[in-house]
């Protein structure tokens, strides 16, 4: 399955409306480290049907940004039942991005 790109009007449809968990990668153009986790995240889309992939650019999006608190990007939430079932912050390896889900 693709990345999906999530902003204010998909988000309730895409997110908390989703049948399945969804990894949010948080996240911008200028971001070193967010640069280094989006390939890894691509490839976790593509590999994991049972889930759903989005990605957030807090630049363009800063109320959903707000909305979950991050302060600090690339920020990785899982939400299941469009609640927040796990998060971290900052760059992570793959092994460590899969533990989350």
């Amino acid at each position: 399955m693709s990345v999906i790109t999530i902003d204010q009007d998909n988000f309730d449809e895409e997110v908390l409306q989703a049948d399945k968990p969804v990894l949010l990668d948080f996240w911008a153009g200028w971001c070193g480290p967010c640069r280094m986790v989006s390939p890894v995240v691509d490839e976790i889309a593509e590999e994991r049907s049972d889930i759903k992939v989005g990605k957030i650019n807090v630049d363009e999006q800063p109320e959903l940004a707000a909305q979950f608190h991050v302060m600090s990007i690339p920020t990785l939430i899982v939400m299941k039942d469009g609640k927040v079932a796990n998060q971290t912050v900052g760059a992570q390896p793959k092994s460590q991005i899969l533990a989350l889900l």
